[in-house]
């Protein structure tokens, strides 16, 4: 894992792109603070920050050459299956004489004998890279099929950067972009900035499973030809294995998983997992133990904060497990401390709130390990999240009515305010069954009511997956775009659930999940890997009907099955508790003087970005106690910070 920059001017001479490049890439040492490289030639610099994981010797210095000279790479990641390509080119007798033992190596060599599409086809890992051809005098940047990895890019003047973060490419003399309103206005709606949009405009992420090219001739502006080698929508499209019993399917998916999590625990440096104690968290690490002589090495953050600490849960499964585990119980005021430090690490606006206990489980992780594996993305591709479930059903109940009838009634009930709502349940709650004795009925109610009005599945899953429903009137000049991840709902195809879960696994996933993971622990110099993010473990949930990943109301039925042959359903059993913080507390305790600075009706006036009268509204009526509005005002005070920190 690493940090990767540079730059592409056709009238820069040599000395000035090593000098641009060198500025990059200093802004991102925390990514990679065992070695740093530069390279240049007239109007083409690469820099390298190297995290060493797979040969710690010179062997895997970069920016690396290619034996025949005519190639030179910066590359980000991992290449899991580098030994299985290193067997292929050299029965093919395409091997170079091999210098070293670095994943690097074997890419590049891949690369030269195959061509970029055939090679990365043929490579099973996370990573980004940039490739310069000395001979056509072109640049290649080629991101990993599911987006694990990240890589921006954009022109700036005369000058085409490109790097892991967009620190770097702010580090360029000639950076000047300004907000994008539009991905704004994205932002404050999901809480991050999906791809291929960034905050500033004319900056933008290659997609996941995407490799584009740009000559060092092309005028400036041009945008480099992108061409796609996987996606996650061809995985979706493929025929299902109807003919697989439940059992095969089982044994299938634990054997794939297993060989993912064993390619994933090569490393030459000391090597741990996350671990919660939840269904995803707790199968790679049952399946990591199982490969392992030694006990795994395990880590969790707890809270003491009650409805907040998965942490017991964590312990629990690490003794049945035999794993070496370390838990570290942290107060309010520590993870607090991380908030003035999110914009640095986050580098664009984020506001997923649990990118505090991620941060905070990683540094705990980089005192005892370089290299950690996670759970994610077993939501995605197993049926795990909630709306997928209850969204498809209250789908069928309301869909067949008139939309005029059911937005008169959400508006029926969202004329009794959530107060009013909790004081008539809890007037009524000796006369109500259990079921409907929930706390906070009235946001509940309000959120349902909310839903009511959806025009059609795809406005349907848009309200679902909302923090401000009408982020429109919230940012100032701000258009926001039609749902583009994977084409909206209509033109996905299959069901309702299967549909949401693409739009999740080609949004949501890439752009907030791992953007959040790859960004806490890069901030941690620890490297992350993800086993159920292999392309063979997401082909296979593909073809599964979906009655194996929700059956019954259950998400991750499929998975849990596998879970069943490693862990008692006991130790693993509970309702979802996500990995979060008590901000809605907070906000009216002890953040509200921060929060308040950072959301002053004049600072807001001035800097003429957001409606600061609905802004207020929203502040006032949180700190009242009437509504929760946390995770709507965290999305506010995440940009505030951001647009503070960068001095726009």
């Amino acid at each position: 894992m690493c940090g990767i920059a540079g730059l592409m001017n056709l009238t820069a001479g040599g000395d000035a792109s090593r000098a641009a490049a060198q500025s990059m890439i200093g802004c991102l040492r925390h990514r990679g603070p065992d070695d740093n490289g530069v390279w240049a030639d007239d109007g083409i610099a690469l820099a390298q920050a190297r995290l060493s994981i797979i040969d710690l010797s010179a062997a895997g210095h970069q920016p690396m050459f290619s034996a025949c000279g005519r190639f030179v790479i910066v590359f980000n990641g991992e290449i899991y299956n580098h030994q299985d390509l290193r067997e292929s080119l050299d029965r093919a007798g395409t091997a170079p004489q091999w210098r070293g033992h670095s994943d690097t190596e074997t890419l590049l060599a891949a690369l030269a004998a195959w061509g970029v599409r055939a090679a990365l086809e043929r490579s099973t890992g996370m990573f980004a890279f940039a490739l310069w051809d000395r001979q056509a005098r072109t640049l290649t940047l080629g991101r990993d099929r599911l987006g694990e990895k990240p890589l921006y890019y954009g022109w700036q003047g005369r000058s085409f950067l490109f790097g892991s973060e967009l620190k770097a490419l702010r580090a360029h003399q000639d950076f000047q972009a300004p907000v994008d309103r539009n991905a704004l206005t994205q932002f404050m709606r999901l809480g991050y900035v999906p791809a291929p949009h960034t905050i500033h405009q004319g900056i933008f992420k290659l997609m996941p499973g995407t490799f584009a090219v740009l000559a060092q001739d092309a005028a400036p502006g041009t945008p480099p030809q992108a061409e796609t080698y996987w996606s996650a929508q061809a995985a979706a499209a493929q025929p299902q294995d109807s003919g697989m019993s439940d059992e095969e399917a089982i044994a299938t998916l634990e054997r794939l998983l297993s060989q993912a999590v064993a390619r994933q625990m090569v490393a030459d440096v000391p090597l741990g997992a996350f671990l919660s104690g939840g269904i995803d968290s707790t199968t790679i690490t049952a399946l990591m133990q199982a490969h392992s002589a030694r006990p795994v090495k395990t880590f969790t953050i707890g809270f003491h904060e009650a409805g907040y600490d998965e942490a017991v849960h964590a312990k629990a499964v690490a003794q049945h497990l035999g794993c070496d585990h370390t838990e570290l119980y942290v107060n309010a005021r520590e993870a607090m401390d991380v908030i003035p430090r999110l914009p640095q690490i986050y580098d664009e606006p984020f506001a997923d709130v649990s990118q505090i206990p991620v941060f905070l489980v990683s540094a705990l992780a980089r005192r005892h390990v370089t290299v950690s594996l996670s759970g994610d993305a077993g939501d995605e591709l197993f049926g795990g999240y909630n709306r997928y479930t209850w969204g498809a059903s209250l789908w069928r109940r309301l869909g067949g009515m008139p939309a005029g009838l059911r937005a008169a009634g959400g508006a029926a009930l969202q004329g009794v305010p959530p107060h009013g709502w909790d004081r008539l349940f809890s007037l009524a709650s000796p006369l109500l069954p259990r079921a409907l004795r929930q706390s906070a009925p009235g946001a509940k109610i309000h959120k349902l009511a909310g839903l009511a009005g959806a025009r059609n599945p795809e406005d349907l899953y848009r309200r679902l997956i909302s923090r401000w429903q009408e982020p429109q009137a919230l940012v100032r000049g701000g258009t926001e775009p039609a749902l583009t991840s994977a084409g909206g709902l209509q033109a996905g195809g299959g069901s309702l659930p299967e549909q949401m879960m693409l739009l999740d696994q080609t949004g949501y996933l890439p752009d907030d999940i791992l953007a959040k993971v790859d960004r806490a622990a890069m901030a941690n110099s620890l490297e992350t890997r993800v086993p159920l993010l292999d392309h063979g473990v997401v082909e296979f949930a593909w073809r599964q009907p979906l009655d194996r990943k929700i059956r019954n109301g259950e998400g991750k039925w499929l998975l849990r099955r596998v879970l069943d042959r490693h862990v008692p359903p006991a130790l693993v059993e509970r309702p979802k508790m996500g990995f979060a913080v008590p901000v809605d507390n907070w906000l009216r305790g002890p953040l509200r003087d921060w929060a308040e600075a950072l959301l002053k009706e004049d600072r807001l006036e001035s800097e003429g970005y957001l409606d600061a009268g609905l802004v207020r509204r929203t502040w006032r009526e949180h700190l009242s106690g009437r509504r929760d509005w946390s995770h709507q005002l965290w999305i506010v005070l995440m940009f505030q910070a951001w647009l503070e920190s960068v001095s726009l």
